[in-house]
C-alpha cells in the first residue's frame, strides 16, 4: 500500500470514529469543540471554525474556532461574507486564495492577528434546515483538494445532526427546569387571588395579599429575565463587546449602585484596590453584571452592620477580583453546588429572596472571557468569591 493510500485510509478511519464520538455528548460547547478538532485534523488544516445561524435575528454568529479568543464567541458575521454565501446557497466552497475573493470578511483575522490564505466551507444542514457553517482554513501542506472537501462535507452532515440533537435536548431540559421553578410562585399567586375573592377578608388582609402578589410578580419577572440571560449565554448567542477600561472606575460604579441597598442593613462596602492596576480587557457591561451579582449576594447574605470588601490583584497572566463579606457563611457541603442553576443554600431559601441563577450567570460570563469563578467560605465567618480572567 502506498503511503498516500495509507494516509487516506487513516483519515476515513478517523471519520468513522468521529461519527460515533459526536453522538456521545449532549453538551453543546463540548460538541462544537470536538467537531472543529476533528475537522482540522481530517482536512489537515491549520484552523477550523463553526458559525451558527440564529433564525430569529437572521444573523450568522462566529461560535467557536481552534485558535479563537473566547471573547470572539458571538461575533456577528455579515451575510454577504463567504460563510454567508455558503449558508444562503447551501453549497460548499473551496477557495485557494481568499484575498482575491470580495466576499472575504477580514474582521476576524484582524482581531486574532491571523492571515487566512485558503479555506473550505460547508453548510451544516439537518432536516432541510441550515443551522450554520463549518470551515477549515489554511492547508498545512499544499492546497485543499477535492478529497478534503468530500471529507469535510461528511463531517458537516454528521455535525449538523449532532448539534441539532444537542440543542433540542438542552431546550427540553431548560423548559423542564423553568416550568418546575414556576410552580411555586404560580401556586402562591393562585392562593392569593383565591383569598382576595373571599367576602370575609378584611381590608388589612387584602392589602397584605396584594403586596405579596406584587412581590411575587416582581420575582417572576426577575426569574424570566435571568433565565433568558442564562439560556443565551449557554447557547453562545451572546456577543461579547471587548474593550479596555480602568478597573477602579468600574468598582466605584458598582459600589455606588449597591450602596443604598447596603445602607438599609448598615453594611459598609470598602474598596481595596492597589495603585497602578493595569486596565482590564473584556466586556465591561458583562463584567459589571458579575460584580453587581456578587455584591448583591454579599449584601443579602450578610448580617446587619456587616462589611463587604472589593479587592483586586494581578500578575502577568491574569486579573483577580474578589468580593469578601463577613456574613453568615456557606456550609461546606453546599459549596460544590453553588454555581448550578436554581440552587439555593438550604435553610436560606425562605429568608433571602432570589432566583438561584445569579452565580450561574457569573460563571457563564467569566467562562466566556476564558476565566473562572471560585468560592471560599466558613460558617459564621464569611465568604469570598474570586473572579479570574486572563490578560492578553
Amino acid at each position: 500500500m502506498k503511503i498516500s493510500d495509507k494516509k487516506l485510509l487513516n483519515r476515513y478511519k478517523r471519520l468513522i470514529e468521529t461519527t460515533i464520538d459526536l453522538a456521545s455528548t449532549l453538551d453543546l460547547n463540548t460538541l462544537l469543540n470536538r467537531i472543529i478538532d476533528v475537522a482540522k485534523d481530517i482536512a489537515e488544516a491549520d484552523v477550523a471554525s463553526i458559525l451558527l445561524y440564529d433564525s430569529a435575528s437572521r444573523q450568522l454568529y462566529f461560535q467557536v474556532a481552534t485558535n479563537m479568543d473566547p471573547l470572539m464567541r458571538g461575533l456577528a458575521v455579515p451575510m454577504d461574507s463567504i460563510a454567508g454565501w455558503i449558508l444562503i446557497n447551501r453549497q460548499p466552497v473551496r477557495i485557494e486564495d481568499v484575498s482575491k475573493d470580495k466576499r472575504h470578511f477580514g474582521t476576524v483575522a484582524k482581531v486574532i492577528s491571523y492571515e487566512t490564505r485558503s479555506l473550505i466551507g460547508v453548510p451544516l444542514i439537518t432536516k432541510d434546515k441550515v443551522i450554520g457553517v463549518l470551515e477549515v482554513i489554511n492547508k498545512i501542506d499544499g492546497g485543499f483538494n477535492e478529497t478534503d472537501q468530500e471529507l469535510l462535507t461528511v463531517i458537516g452532515a454528521q455535525a449538523a445532526i449532532a448539534i441539532e440533537n444537542t440543542r433540542l435536548f438542552q431546550q427540553s431540559d431548560h423548559i423542564a427546569e423553568f416550568v418546575h421553578e414556576l410552580r411555586t410562585p404560580l401556586a402562591s399567586l393562585s392562593t392569593a387571588t383565591y383569598l382576595l375573592l373571599q367576602p370575609a377578608i378584611s381590608s388589612e388582609q387584602s392589602k397584605q395579599i396584594i403586596s405579596n402578589i406584587h412581590n411575587e410578580t416582581i420575582r417572576l419577572n426577575m426569574l424570566a429575565s435571568s433565565y433568558l440571560d442564562l439560556a443565551r449565554l449557554e447557547s453562545g448567542r451572546v456577543q461579547f463587546q471587548k474593550t479596555t477600561f480602568p478597573a477602579n472606575l468600574l468598582f466605584e460604579e458598582c459600589k455606588t449602585s449597591m450602596q443604598p441597598k447596603a445602607d438599609e442593613q448598615q453594611i459598609s462596602i470598602e474598596l481595596e484596590i492597589p495603585e497602578g492596576m493595569p486596565d482590564v480587557e473584556g466586556d465591561r457591561d458583562k463584567l459589571k453584571q458579575v460584580l453587581i451579582n456578587l455584591l448583591s449576594n454579599a449584601v443579602k447574605y450578610n448580617r446587619p452592620g456587616g462589611k463587604i470588601v472589593i479587592s483586586a490583584c494581578w500578575d502577568s497572566k491574569t486579573w483577580q477580583i474578589r468580593v469578601t463579606d463577613n456574613g453568615y457563611g456557606i456550609p461546606e457541603k453546599s459549596l460544590p453546588n453553588l454555581f448550578q442553576k436554581f440552587y439555593r443554600v438550604k435553610g436560606m431559601e425562605t429568608k433571602v429572596g432570589g432566583t438561584g441563577l445569579g452565580l450561574s450567570i457569573c460563571k457563564e460570563i467569566l467562562q466566556g472571557h476564558g476565566g473562572r469563578i471560585e468560592v471560599e467560605s466558613q460558617l459564621g465567618v464569611g465568604t469570598t468569591f474570586t473572579a479570574t480572567i486572563p490578560r492578553k
